[in-house]
């Protein structure tokens, strides 16, 4: 076999990503769009706010655009940008040389990871997660370790610190949560703060703080804690994918707390990683998100339509925690073999993902990034599954 043995379970995972969508779109086929019900996507379609359009217009029609090389940390006024509105917004004073802009915040976690992990230590991460957290680990050369949420997926920091261990190198978070939606309150921010800081003091070494916050500005109820008032050796990372609708485009960033233990030299670290993997992130786009700092999409679009899905799933018998952010719903599932019960709501023509694949066996996740006519027609499909159970 041609390709390397560690890639061999890499691809198998992406090859039942794909067969899934291949799924999707042989049932989309056979019984028309419109009548097959796609959850199983986490891709944003509100639209991009009418400011992005006009801020690309002036950029195309300006004869100062330049398309060349630029710092491969970004260009610094992008980084003094991000540095400026992460300040206010954090209430921590961020200069320019703790911000590196990436490739979504894809490229951001790469490159902390590469720059805070050696091979064979861990990075802890609460369960639910999002599965892209396997590749992160695995292009580190990491071991992704996880620890359970409580009921309501809200961290449990006794269970975190029985699973620290002298390994554990990173602890991830994502808030709001893919794929439940929860938000980690302020207090139990702060006793993970308290937990890493007893356990680096234990093992002798930093426990780094790592935040994954795509999904920070999608939130309906109250606010995202900040992380940086809970643990000042913390990385947060976020991208403008779901905030303005660009996740395609690629554009996102790495920012260290500035009291950070060894913060410059961290940074300087992700930005060789960077530049390793990407050279740099996009110069238009971070020339564009650079003004466009604090501007989101209509987060009303996505609360109408989990109030719907929360509203039509309870009413069919479903059980599930309302999300607090983010665009995904992440009920339980009527049969203990998730897998199983995707395979019936596939027989309704309702597409959604196993739970299992997100460290979550007995749930499942739908995404409501999608038309309301697809949460509408698939409600007698959702309550037929659940009879049939």
């Amino acid at each position: 076999m041609p390709i390397a043995e560690k890639m061999i379970k890499m691809v198998d995972g992406m090859s039942m990503i794909r067969k899934m969508f291949e799924e999707g779109a042989r049932l989309k086929a056979e019984h028309g769009p419109e009548n097959v019900f796609d959850f199983s996507l986490g891709n944003p379609d509100v639209p991009p706010p009418p400011e992005f359009k006009k801020v690309l217009k002036e950029m195309a029609n300006s004869d100062a655009l330049s398309h060349g090389y630029m710092p491969n940390p970004g260009h610094p006024q992008v980084r003094q940008a991000v540095a400026d509105y992460l300040s206010r917004e954090h209430d921590v004073k961020l200069t320019p040389d703790l911000i590196l802009m990436t490739v979504g915040a894809a490229g951001a976690l790469n490159a902390a990871a590469g720059a805070l992990v050696n091979p064979g230590e861990e990075i802890l991460v609460p369960s639910p997660y999002f599965v892209g957290y396997d590749h992160y680990a695995f292009m580190a050369g990491a071991v992704l370790k996880t620890v359970p949420t409580d009921d309501s997926f809200e961290l449990d920091p006794a269970a975190i610190e029985a699973a620290l261990t002298a390994k554990t190198r990173v602890m991830l978070i994502n808030s709001p949560n893919n794929p439940t939606g929860a938000v980690y309150s302020a207090a139990a921010l702060a006793e993970l703060g308290e937990v890493l800081e007893r356990a680096s003091q234990k093992f002798g070494r930093r426990i780094y703080l790592v935040s994954d916050e795509p999904y920070r500005k999608i939130i309906y109820d109250g606010t995202v804690p900040s992380v940086f008032q809970a643990y000042p050796h913390t990385i947060v990372i976020s991208s403008y994918s779901k905030e303005l609708s660009l996740a395609g485009e690629r554009i996102g960033y790495l920012a260290v707390h500035p009291e950070a233990e060894d913060a410059g030299l961290v940074t300087a670290a992700a930005v060789v990683v960077n530049t390793m993997i990407s050279v740099n992130a996009p110069s238009m786009l971070q020339l564009a998100v650079a003004r466009l700092q604090g501007v989101t999409v209509d987060v009303s679009i996505y609360q109408r339509r989990r109030d719907m899905l929360c509203q039509g799933l309870a009413e069919a018998g479903y059980e599930f925690t309302i999300p607090q952010g983010a665009f995904y719903l992440f009920p339980k599932s009527p049969l203990a073999d998730d897998i199983k019960f995707m395979n019936i709501l596939k027989e309704e023509l309702i597409l959604a993902v196993p739970g299992a694949g997100f460290g979550a066996p007995g749930y499942f996740r739908l995404s409501y990034a999608v038309p309301d006519a697809t949460i509408a027609g698939s409600m007698k499909g959702f309550k037929r599954a659940l009879e049939k159970v």
